[in-house]
């Protein structure tokens, strides 16, 4: 019997479409059930990111600090790192607040918008810390495969997951390389 391979999905800052259109490879789930061991998920209820693990799939853009810590532990102990969705690759919808400092951004959200947003030392607690930019996962490390789309067709997410499931890389058909 053939060892299963480590697989991770990670959600960054996005929609969590990518993670939709995964689930929606509907039996092929089953057959990748036979070649995979699911170590680290947003659907599972998974605390911390193992080590050893052989492909993760990422979808999302970098925002805040917890992402940035998280990919680079993610990058650490991944073997292979495939970026999955528009967000994850070019920063998408996500990436717009790139226009705006941050602290103007957090007023028009929190302060000047309507009802109450926390103040001072509990908004550090309770807001997530931003970055000055949303950046896609390749900018802050290594990326071995893209699957873009947003969200992608689950046939080229297949198609990827095939290819990797056999050591080879992510090459998608010309028709399966399209944003939006």
């Amino acid at each position: 019997m053939n060892k299963k391979l480590r697989l991770a999905t990670v959600w960054f800052g996005g929609c969590s479409g990518c993670h939709m259109s995964f689930l929606d490879l509907h039996e092929k789930l089953l057959d990748l059930a036979q070649h995979v061991e699911v170590v680290y998920s947003p659907l599972a209820d998974t605390k911390e990111f193992p080590k050893g693990v052989d492909i993760t799939i990422a979808e999302g853009a970098i925002t805040n600090v917890e992402n940035l810590e998280l990919l680079e532990q993610v990058r650490q102990h991944t073997t292979t790192l495939v970026s999955l969705g528009d967000c994850a690759i070019t920063g998408n919808v996500t990436s717009l607040r790139n226009f705006f400092p941050v602290s103007d951004l957090l007023n028009a959200v929190y302060h000047a918008g309507p009802g109450t947003a926390p103040h001072g030392s509990e908004a550090v607690k309770e807001l997530p810390a931003l970055l000055p930019k949303v950046l896609p996962i390749h900018q802050v490390v290594k990326v071995d495969g893209f699957i873009p789309g947003c969200p992608p067709e689950p046939q080229a997410i297949w198609q990827a997951v095939e290819a990797l499931l056999a050591g080879k890389p992510v090459e998608l058909g010309v028709e399966q390389r399209v944003f939006g």
